[in-house]
């Protein structure tokens, strides 16, 4: 892993794109993945101003509706994993949280809000991706993005039972590892291998794609002007 993990200069260049954008070039580098690793339900996103956030996945399952359990995950030891980052040790790579609430009723208590927010941005986290709930919406820390299931007022039971294994968030599976980039329209797995790659497609699609719409905004355009367009852009979205 270590060996794939991206530096500043390369996660700033994917940070420089939108998630619709990335899943766009992942067409072209990584064509395999045009209809998976990407979440397929709404998600709430009440900072939809905030830009893109690219990272590694840490990730979670928790619980709210009952109490915990003996033996359930220790939220110190939870937190120490989230700051071990992708290569397993102190790190400043960023982090996204993948968290999966797996109560039948998904979202009944918050574990996100105003101290988690703040916690795990000190970790090193841009953000959150969950299909549980959030809340103290105006009060959780700067900058940090909430991508979640629903909002709601009460964190009720809500405990983590299990960290660092497999979850699938509206229905994105995710390995604790995964290269994530999302923002307000869901979130993308980034595979390693093609990570490098992405901007160059995203930048290849997009010089297409302004063919289309060039011809379109032009004063008089009609179906003739977009016809021509269409046939030199190739390809577009």
């Amino acid at each position: 892993m270590s060996e794939d993990i991206l530096n500043e200069a390369e996660l700033d260049a994917l940070r420089a794109l939108d998630t619709p954008t990335v899943c766009n070039a992942l067409e072209i580098v990584a064509p395999d993945r045009r209809a998976v690793g990407f979440t397929t339900s709404a998600l709430v996103c009440p900072r939809p101003q905030l830009p893109p956030m690219v990272g590694y996945a840490r990730t979670a399952r928790l619980r709210a509706m009952t109490p915990a359990l003996p033996g359930v995950a220790d939220r110190v030891a939870y937190y120490e994993y989230v700051a071990a980052g992708a290569d397993g040790a102190q790190s400043k790579t960023p982090r996204i949280v993948v968290i999966q609430d797996i109560d039948s009723h998904p979202g009944l208590g918050a574990f996100w809000g105003e101290v988690n927010s703040n916690i795990h941005k000190a970790l090193g986290c841009p953000g959150v991706i969950t299909n549980g709930s959030i809340r103290d919406i105006d009060d959780c820390a700067e900058g940090f993005q909430l991508l979640a299931g629903n909002i709601g007022p009460s964190h009720a039971h809500v405990h983590i039972t299990d960290f660092g294994g497999d979850v699938v968030v509206n229905g994105m599976a995710v390995s604790s590892g995964d290269l994530i980039h999302a923002d307000q329209h869901g979130a993308v797995i980034i595979p390693h291998a093609v990570a490098r790659d992405v901007p160059a497609a995203a930048a290849q699609i997009a010089a297409r794609e302004s063919i289309v719409i060039k011809a379109c905004m032009a004063p008089g355009s009609s179906i003739v002007e977009v016809k021509a367009a269409l046939s030199k852009a190739a390809e577009y979205h």
